[in-house]
């Protein structure tokens, strides 16, 4: 046996602590993978980058199947106009006339699906349809004219592939933009200070010792009252109002929940439904309505405690004083 053998079965205590200090460091650090693990900042920073390998695969999808119809849409206008002439080379403008209205659709659907921003219109639809209706019935016309069922059913995938394509991936982003919203809610409900901390401080035990040794928000059943809230809100900046017509912002959503707000309600109550009842915001903000009420409820907390603490030691001096 060597040296350390013979110490390690001299003392074995010593050797139950030495087991029981690495399981708790690999405790610690599995505990700190976890935390950063399921932040909302990291889960939309994994959603965006999933998002843009679904938009990369897509567009080049898209590209690819537009590109191989560009032929079939030449020959179909050029109906055998002689190679090099004006009604052979203007040809070559149809389909990528078609293709570009389609793809500027598809580039603001790109947009608008990442936000979340509901579709009032018909129109975005029919133009789509209409796109592939055209770019198919191009394709394949002349081989349902040959009779020609092979060349039917090649000519007919690029097209049919592109219409899936610019249908699924608008659903697709609003998939993805719902994931991170859901990641955001959670961590808000089980501690909106920890979700609202930013990740860019430096990592170290003084880092770690303090986010373990942080306390507990105060809960919500001490929170102080409205007519507090309203004077902690009135002693800050205000934000100018949102012209008429111009976006509301998520503060202006905050504000108005805050003053819609009624003392002795539980943090559990303070949800999302709630926020849109109060204030009329959409289903995708309303997360993020939610988690600023129960911030700015903890801060007014804070903030009550430390005035009352101040009037305390304020009263006592001026008793020692008499």
């Amino acid at each position: 046996m060597t040296t350390d053998e013979l110490v390690a079965a001299s003392n074995p205590e010593g050797q139950k602590a030495s087991a029981v200090a690495r399981l708790r460091t690999t405790a610690a650090e599995a505990s700190q993978v976890r935390a950063l693990s399921t932040h909302p900042d990291v889960v939309a920073l994994r959603v965006e980058s999933v998002r843009t390998q679904v938009d990369r695969c897509m567009w080049v999808g898209i590209v690819l199947g537009l590109a191989f119809t560009m032929v079939n849409v030449q020959a179909f206008a050029a109906q055998g106009a002689e190679v090099g002439s004006l009604p052979w080379l203007a040809a070559w403008l149809l389909d990528p006339m078609v293709s570009l209205v389609l793809i500027a659709v598809l580039r603001a659907e790109q947009i608008t699906a990442r936000y979340q921003v509901s579709d009032h219109t018909k129109w975005i639809g029919r133009t789509k349809r209409f796109a592939f209706a055209a770019t198919y019935a191009m394709n394949t016309w002349a081989s349902f004219g040959h009779g020609d069922v092979a060349g039917v059913v090649l000519h007919s995938v690029p097209p049919v592939l592109v219409f899936c394509a610019a249908e699924t991936a608008p659903v697709l982003r609003d998939r993805l933009t719902e994931a991170v919203l859901r990641a955001e809610h959670a961590a808000a409900l089980a501690d909106p200070q920890k979700a609202a901390e930013r990740l860019d401080t430096p990592e170290g035990p003084a880092g770690v010792e303090s986010v373990h040794s942080a306390a507990r928000p105060p809960d919500l059943a001490e929170v102080p009252s409205r007519r507090h809230v309203a004077r902690t809100a009135a002693q800050k900046p205000r934000k100018k109002a949102p012209a008429k017509g111009g976006r509301k912002l998520l503060a202006d959503y905050v504000t108005e929940a805050l003053a819609a707000f009624e003392p002795g309600t539980a943090a559990d109550d303070i949800t999302p439904a709630w926020a849109r009842n109060a204030t009329g915001c959409s289903a995708g903000l309303s997360s993020k309505v939610a988690a600023g009420v129960r911030l700015a409820l903890i801060s007014s907390a804070r903030q009550a405690a430390t005035d009352a603490s101040d009037e305390t030691t304020t009263t006592q001096d001026e008793r020692k004083a008499a």
